[in-house]
């Protein structure tokens, strides 16, 4: 694990700025991660356009392109800013508590949970604003791509890490609070 840096006192700018620097190590090493790091990491200009992009990336569909998922993204973004530091506080989450992670590149490119939950936060912008349809749809493509099912009613914190991810459950009712860690084959919620 990565305890005991006091890592929020960085700014999502300043992780942005390592984020970048980490790409471009990788590159170094990595060529056949050309494209895959130019369009995620390198081409972005900051955290939450990043978020946005992978947001789209992932959830894309024959029903919704990566340009209109982006559009849906980058507007959540945009109007709530909350949003970037709600992820910017699952990246410091995971890159502390989980012991897999030692960059915080990782949990952005390659962990399922840390994705899930971002898609989550935008379903749950868009569940607030009252766009259930479009909250729900994202619920279901998150689910599908990922085997993460969270309600868009959920109530989730900051500072989250969801490890492994498989078998996650959080219902309308849930409620979890800041800095919490889930492992795999966790249901939360529920009033039967």
């Amino acid at each position: 694990m990565n305890e005991g840096k006091n890592l929020l006192s960085k700014t999502p700018e300043d992780l942005w700025k390592t984020v970048k620097a980490e790409a471009e190590t990788i590159l170094a090493g990595e060529a056949y991660l050309d494209h895959f790091l130019t369009t995620n990491i390198l081409n972005q200009h900051s955290l939450s356009s990043c978020l946005a992009n992978i947001f789209a990336m992932k959830l894309e569909s024959q029903h919704l392109s990566h340009t209109d998922l982006l559009r849906i993204a980058n507007f959540a973004y945009e109007e709530h800013e909350q949003l970037t530091y709600s992820g910017y506080s699952d990246i410091i989450a995971t890159f502390e508590r989980d012991p897999a992670c030692s960059r915080f590149i990782n949990p952005i490119l390659y962990f399922k949970g840390f994705q899930a939950l971002q898609c989550y936060r935008v379903s749950n912008y868009y569940f607030k604003k009252g766009q259930l349809d479009l909250a729900y749809y994202i619920q279901m493509m998150t689910s599908d791509k990922f085997s993460v099912d969270i309600h868009p009613a959920a109530e989730i914190g900051n500072g989250i890490l969801i490890d492994h991810a498989n078998g996650i459950v959080i219902g309308e009712t849930a409620v979890v609070g800041n800095n919490v860690s889930l492992l795999h084959a966790v249901t939360l919620g529920g009033t039967g």
